[in-house]
Order: structure tokens, then sequence, then C-alpha cells
């Protein structure tokens, strides 16, 4: 049996993943319906639903099988999401990569499988619409079609849960996203002994832009933020816009010195912006850095909470010295 390798992307793609909230929530007929179909039109005993996390898939949506889950080592839809297109086994019983595989060998007793990859709003792979047959079978190119339109069909379904957790303007995580993800991060950093940082930021003068130039105007420096906060980081830092002008990154693995390095870094993006864009302004920005102490930072409300009163200490110092 060959177990499906890690995307070498599988930070961002997890990332991704869990900000949907989406995992180990109730069924929903609005998968249950597509599932349905795809079992009808497909005529198969299996359609499913499944999302990879770090060991196992889970499904959101499961006609013809008894368990909510199975280990990620063992699945074909871990195969599935490495790949751009749809994964098809015809019969896993004359496939060296799944001859002995438990699915096959015992229940559900797998011989064919199709499964299509379903993408976020960044093109990470969450998992797979796909369909099981316990016989070998053919699969053609209007096959193919039909599993991409339904699988496209979950994907908007899945839009729902990524628009609730995505800031609408610039397309980096909200405040609701945010808390999700950076809560367990934090709990991973506690529990295995690591440093971690949060970057508390607030736009500088940014009032005065809206008055001048307009909302619009506004709107333009609050995404140039955005699109800089997402070159200058890491794929496992995560950054969002909190709402109004303020934003935030929690670097994890990261000393607070070293977070200082990559604020540092990010400012110079910044300058250079404004140097090579005249828009009658400057982006500027006050910040408070705040290492992470398990002890003291019980949650990440707490962090925040730290990591904005610096920030305030920042910006109220530029201001009395008349910057």
């Amino acid at each position: 049996m060959k177990a499906p390798e890690i995307p070498q992307d599988e930070d961002r793609r997890l990332q991704t993943l869990r900000a949907l909230d989406v995992l180990d929530t109730p069924a929903e007929e609005r998968f249950d319906r597509l599932t349905r179909m795809a079992k009808r039109i497909f005529r198969v005993p299996i359609a499913l639903v499944s999302l990879i996390d770090e060991n196992r898939q889970w499904f959101k949506s499961c006609d013809g099988l008894g368990a909510a889950e199975t280990p990620r080592d063992i699945s074909f839809c871990g195969h599935a999401i490495l790949g751009d297109d749809i994964f098809v086994i015809p019969d896993a019983a004359g496939d060296s990569r799944f001859a002995d595989n438990p699915l096959v060998l015992g229940a559900p007793h797998i011989r064919f499988y199709a499964g299509c990859p379903l993408r976020a709003f960044n093109g990470q792979k969450l998992g797979t619409l796909c369909i099981i047959d316990q016989q070998p079978r053919s699969f053609d190119p209007d096959d193919a079609q039909t599993l991409r339109d339904l699988a496209a069909m979950v994907e908007a379904e899945l839009a729902a849960f990524q628009l609730a957790t995505l800031d609408e303007l610039t397309r980096i995580l909200n405040r609701r996203g945010f808390m999700l993800l950076a809560q367990h991060s934090l709990n991973t950093c506690a529990r295995q002994g690591e440093p971690a940082a949060l970057a508390f930021i607030d736009l500088d003068k940014f009032k005065p832009i809206n008055d001048a130039f307009g909302h619009a105007e506004g709107d333009f420096a609050l995404t140039v933020c955005a699109d800089l906060l997402k070159r200058s980081f890491r794929n496992s830092d995560l950054f969002a816009r909190l709402g109004g002008d303020e934003f935030v990154v929690l670097l994890t693995h990261t000393s607070r010195e070293s977070a200082e390095g990559v604020m540092a870094k990010f400012a110079q993006a910044v300058e250079a912006h404004n140097r090579e864009v005249d828009r009658g302004y400057d982006i500027a920005f006050s910040c408070g850095i705040v290492s992470f102490d398990p002890a003291r930072h019980t949650s990440i409300e707490a962090l925040l909470a730290e990591g904005d009163a610096l920030m305030y200490e920042v910006k109220l110092a530029k201001s009395t010295g008349g910057s």
C-alpha cells in the first residue's frame, strides 16, 4: 500500500481548511443533496464530500457509507488532492498502490474510485467530491465533466463558509477567521513549547486619507496594506484585518526579536510602495509587538489586548513627538 504524500503547501492548506470552521459540523441538506445526485447520476453505492485534515479524511456528506471519517494514510482522497484534476482508479485490486489497502481488502471494499479536488478561493485543495463502487468500471470524458460540474457546486457551498471568515474588501482573514485559527495555533505552540509573537498594526492618519481623497481611496490603501502583508510574511503566519484600519499578524515559531526584524522588513516594503506610487499621501502604521506567554495569555483575546495597548503607546509617542 502507498500512503498519500503530503502537499508542499500543507501548512497553508490546513490554515485554509481550519478557517472554514466546517470540520465536525452536522450534516447539511445542501451538501447531502449533491452526494445524492452524484450517487444517482453515476449509479454507484457511495458518494462523499471528503475533507482532509492532518490525520484523517472527514466526511461533510456521506451517502452509502456508515463511517464519519477514516485515517488519512489509507485514504484515496489524500492522493486525489495532490493533483489538479480528477483522480481515477478503475480497479483498485489491480493497482499496486491500493491492492492491499484496508479499504479495498475490507469494508467498504473499494474497487473503483473517482475523486475531484475541491478548491478554496485561494486555490488550496481541501478535499474531494468522490464516488466509489465495489466493482471495477470505466470513466469516460463525459463522466469526468459531470463530476467536475458537481464538484463546482460543492465548492460554491464551501465558499459560504469561507465568506464568513474572509474580509470582503481585502480578501484576507477577518476577525472571526483570525480568532478561530489563532487560538488553534497558540494551543499548538503552548503544547509544544514553541515561541510565538503577535504584531498589532494600526494605520496612521487613515481618516485624513478618507476625508481628503474619498472612501474609495481609503479602501485602496487598506487593500495595499493587505497585499503587502501577503508578500511579507510566511505561509505559516496568520494575518488578518480586524476591522477599520486595524490589522494583525501572528507569527508562530518566532521570538519577539525575530518578529521585530520581520516587521522592520514589512516597514521597508511599505516605504518602497510609497516611493513607487504617488497618490498624494503615504501609507504609515504603528505597531505593537508582544511575545506569547502561555501563563499570561490564556486566550487569543488576552494576546490581542496586550498588542493593542502596546500599539497605542507607540502611536501616542509619535503624536507627542510631533511626527
